[in-house]
């Protein structure tokens, strides 16, 4: 034991032994994480007024690199949740460590071709593993890519350790990559982000529409002759030539979040590729520019990990604000589709009632319709204070009847009596067609008329009477009601 760990011993080198391999994971690595801010000791206002005037030559290139990095992880990661690949991208940031410590062993020294070459070789490689352990074996896509991830990341960690522990370990900034650090772009950092985001949007452009195939329907994709192979390694190699671009400003364990979470946020707002695409890359250079400003701020701040929290930050919003699938938009949907749901089936008790009086009557006391839908009188009440609020019903004013006597008066407007025919008719029209069309006994269709009645809409409708041959009665022998025959 003491020939396999010689240098065990040395305090020095348990040090760097512990950064190497449990300092990614603790805060005192987080402290050490890139911050922008700490080129300067003024105030934070005079450092906002600086950020925002991009004076600082690091400003300028730490914004041009957030943006680059941003539009690209936005755009290839767009692909990667449309195709429910999410884990894919987190496989990918860790399996090209191994990479950036052979690309820095190649001439001792963090060049940046050869450690973008090296990372791009162990991504690729790492992407046609999980390939081959799918095809080959019974094991899921999930699980090889747990177990390509684990397996790469635990050799970069080594290689990685063994190079801190080189004569030239103490400067080879490889701890950098674990974090980031956006104020440590270089000139030629810049320019193999812009090579990769030119790049990137040619391919997205020549090949969108195969690339939509293949991420949609790759069943489709192969039938008409597509190369699904050659499409899939494409879009991986990019998506490696982003994760190793990233490296540099947000790190290996929190790339992947980049490539997600703005992918993820356009998700929720769109449902057209392309327009995800543009959201995607919007929300990436936004979450981009975000971190690398708070981080400015303040010497304390880690850039890469504010980046991600911005793009959460977006995601948060998008979750919650969402115009079609966000949770407070679907909680005030459904609450005014029950509202809704409730006027209408006032609105049916009391075309009950007149069809009940053969139409003769349209003025109607509320202790009947509280007999009528089985509810009590304050319960009642507020049903048609509701119709009165939607316009769709009024009260007969009268000074002597006591509040909550059930003896108060009310009649429908004109529009309340449109859609209380309006309902009705959808209800008899579809217990019609289940049982002539799809054989139901007719005392078992109210359950199921009762529930579509509300949803159906006036193309259905017509569909309906046109295969009925506009029938006039339902399975009961009650009437259908339509505008023109019973509107008095």
């Amino acid at each position: 034991m003491r020939g396999a760990l010689p240098h065990a011993v040395s305090n020095g080198r348990k040090q760097r032994l512990a950064f190497s391999i449990f300092g990614i994971l603790t805060t005192s690595a987080i402290g050490n994480a890139a911050k922008i801010g700490e080129i300067s000791e003024t105030s934070w206002t005079e450092q906002a007024r600086d950020f925002l005037l991009l004076e600082e030559p690091v400003v300028r290139t730490a914004v041009l690199g957030t943006l680059l990095i941003g539009f690209c992880c936005g755009v290839l990661g767009s692909f990667l949740v449309v195709r429910k690949l999410s884990l894919l991208g987190d496989t990918l940031s860790h399996a090209v460590l191994p990479g950036v410590a052979l690309g820095f062993l190649w001439n001792a020294s963090k060049d940046p071709w050869a450690i973008f070459i090296g990372a791009t070789a162990a991504g690729i490689l790492g992407v046609a593993l999980v390939g081959w352990i799918k095809q080959t074996t019974h094991l899921k896509e999930d699980s090889a890519m747990g177990m390509v991830l684990a397996g790469f990341y635990g050799l970069g960690i080594c290689m990685t350790t063994m190079i801190q522990n080189m004569a030239m370990g103490n400067k080879s900034g490889l701890d950098k990559f674990f974090f980031g650090q956006a104020a440590a772009l270089s000139g030629g950092d810049i320019q193999l982000l812009g090579t990769i985001s030119i790049l990137t949007v040619v391919l997205v452009l020549l090949f969108y529409k195969e690339f939509l195939a293949i991420s949609f329907d790759t069943g489709f994709a192969q039938a008409i002759g597509m190369p699904v192979q050659v499409l899939h390694y494409a879009l991986m190699a990019l998506l490696a030539f982003a994760v190793v671009v990233s490296l540099q400003a947000v790190g290996v364990v929190l790339v992947s979040a980049l490539l997600i979470t703005p992918a993820a946020a356009a998700f929720l707002l769109t449902d057209r590729m392309h327009w995800m695409l543009i959201l995607a890359a919007g929300f990436g250079m936004l979450s981009g520019v975000l971190g690398a400003f708070i981080s400015y701020l303040s010497n304390n701040l880690p850039t890469g990990p504010l980046i991600v929290l911005g793009a959460t930050l977006i995601f948060v919003l998008a979750l919650f604000f969402g115009p079609r699938h966000g949770f407070l938009t679907k909680t005030l949907r459904r609450k005014r589709q029950r509202q809704r749901i409730a006027l209408e089936n006032t609105l049916k008790s009391v075309f009950y009632l007149c069809e009940n009086s053969d139409f003769e009557r349209k003025e109607f006391v509320v202790a009947e319709l509280a007999v009528e839908r089985n509810s009590n009188l304050p319960a009642t009440e507020r049903e048609i204070c509701n119709l009165v609020k939607a316009d769709m019903a009024e009260w007969i004013v009268d000074s002597n009847t006591p509040s909550m006597s059930g003896q108060a008066q009310f009649r429908l407007s004109k529009e309340g009596w449109y859609r209380a025919c309006e309902i009705v008719r959808n209800h008899r029209l579809w217990e019609l067609y289940l049982t002539n069309a799809a054989s139901y006994e007719s005392d078992h269709v109210h359950d199921d008329a009762e529930e579509i009645e509300h949803l159906i809409g006036e193309g259905i409708i017509k569909r309906l009477e046109d295969r009925l041959e506009n029938p006039i009665h339902d399975p009961h022998g009650r009437l259908i009601p339509r505008r023109d025959q019973v509107i008095a």
